[in-house]
């Protein structure tokens, strides 16, 4: 097992460095194949109209003149120990994690995104614990009651939850509940969950109709196997074969969905945020994009980026605990 987990661990930081590197691509050199100038993205920085030698001097100071594998070098050096801007008369330090600086609002990267972290973790955490209780435990019982009032009744349910876009909903219990400011979860437990009810609600009404679907279709495959048989005709209780074996088998899709469906929340609840007007990574990334601060956008790609990949690595480890054959694959 500890070899297994090395394994995937080295794996992680690779797979991280190579997003990185995409990311930084995607910013710095897919503009340049695209027809953009140094000088078009140097002048972004400066205002309107701004002097060519304002811009020659932003394109030496932010490094933009320097051939791509320095940009990247200096670029990936800076999350590590930090970077130095010479922007103007004083140089401009941005402390590691540097993650990049906001040259329109003058203000690191980083620090902004960790003040967001605490809603969006929030918001993903309590949605995640209500989707994954309700819809596998409504899977569960559906796959156990197949064509029964119940069965037809979630069904039914799950699919009008399914359909319904993120935005219909939202904009819906905000229509009928209204809205609350969110409260931080230091000043007031009991109040920052009232402020994260509805939005809970939202986000897991989506994803728990998927999960009971799914957590159905598997039951339904696995409970009618050899092995669910033999476990009956040994005599075990029907509660031991349906969670022990039944629903142990049907939970592997189940697991793989969830981390990504986890890690995507972790990088920002883009729609829910911006409905429920809540200061998260997804509504920083959306208001990086309007105001075209580029940084803003490479922060949370690269934060989110994260995410993804330790939630993969986590989904990697469960597997093999529930499964001894991954380990050994």
């Amino acid at each position: 097992m500890a070899a297994y987990i090395i394994r995937r661990v080295f794996a992680a930081v690779l797979l991280l460095l190579v997003v990185s590197a995409v990311t930084f691509a995607i910013f710095f050199l897919v503009p340049r194949l695209g027809g953009q100038t140094l000088d078009s993205m140097a002048a972004q920085y400066v205002g309107k109209s701004p002097d060519p030698d304002v811009i020659a001097a932003v394109k030496k100071n932010l490094g933009l003149d320097q051939p791509l594998y320095l940009q990247y070098w200096h670029f990936v050096k800076g999350i590590v120990v930090g970077a130095e801007y010479q922007f103007g008369p004083d140089p401009v330090t941005c402390n590691a994690p540097c993650f990049g600086y906001s040259f329109k609002t003058h203000t690191e990267i980083w620090p902004q995104i960790v003040d967001r972290i605490p809603v969006t973790l929030s918001l993903a955490v309590g949605a995640a614990v209500i989707w994954v209780v309700s819809g596998v435990a409504i899977g569960v019982v559906s796959a156990l009651k197949r064509g029964s009032v119940f069965d037809r009744l979630s069904m039914g349910v799950a699919l009008a939850g399914v359909s319904l876009p993120m935005f219909f909903t939202g904009l819906a219990v905000l229509a009928l509940f209204g809205n609350g400011e969110y409260v931080p979860f230091a000043d007031s437990p009991l109040e920052w969950a009232g402020s994260l009810v509805l939005p809970w609600c939202t986000l897991a009404l989506l994803y728990s109709a998927l999960y009971a679907r799914l957590t159905r279709a598997g039951m339904l495959e696995t409970m009618g196997e050899d092995y669910i048989r033999t476990a009956r005709a040994k005599g075990l209780e029907e509660r031991k074969v349906v969670v022990k074996h039944g629903l142990r088998a049907a939970l592997t899709p189940i697991i793989t969905i969830f981390g990504m469906d986890f890690a995507l929340l972790l990088g920002g609840a883009v729609i829910t945020e911006t409905v429920f007007s809540f200061q998260g990574m997804g509504a920083f990334a959306i208001k990086g994009v309007t105001e075209a601060d580029l940084p803003k956008v490479m922060g949370v790609t690269l934060v989110a980026a994260f995410f993804i990949v330790i939630c993969n690595l986590l989904v990697d480890l469960v597997y093999a605990a529930i499964d001894p054959r991954v380990r050994l694959s």
